[in-house]
């Protein structure tokens, strides 16, 4: 139980942070539908994801373990199925320019919207896991 709370708080402040720094990801009846899209997340990362791992074990035993961003693209998308209100449209990062570095902006529409958001929750959901540690 503990350690679906915890992945329930950081995937739902993962999600907020992620939906507030770029554009397309949508939660139509504001934070309930938040609150809802980051419980389905944290199940899906409990439930869903192992069972996904384990069928796409051979491609990522050939990629040494690079396609598990497949397995949270498939996970996100699923959570989008069953979740009324949550929306992803795409993904749009305005870009980021400072005095020392530049970073481009980014536009993607369909499975690699999926793929850039779920690539970035699970860099996100990382770090923040390995604060709280």
């Amino acid at each position: 139980m503990k350690k679906i709370l915890r992945f329930f708080v950081v995937d739902t402040l993962c999600l907020y942070i992620i939906a507030s720094s770029s554009q397309g990801i949508i939660f139509e009846n504001g934070i309930q539908t938040l609150f809802l899209a980051g419980l389905g997340l944290s199940l899906s990362s409990v439930v869903v994801r192992p069972i996904i791992n384990i069928l796409l074990l051979p491609i990522n035993l050939i990629t040494f373990n690079l396609f598990k961003w497949g397995s949270a693209a498939i996970g996100l998308y699923l959570v989008t199925l069953v979740i009324p209100g949550f929306l992803v449209q795409g993904f749009t990062f305005p870009g980021y320019s400072s005095l020392w570095f530049d970073i481009p902006g980014v536009s993607l529409e369909g499975i690699l919207a999926f793929v850039a958001i779920s690539f970035l929750l699970s860099l996100l959901s990382a770090v923040i896991t390995w604060l709280i540690k």
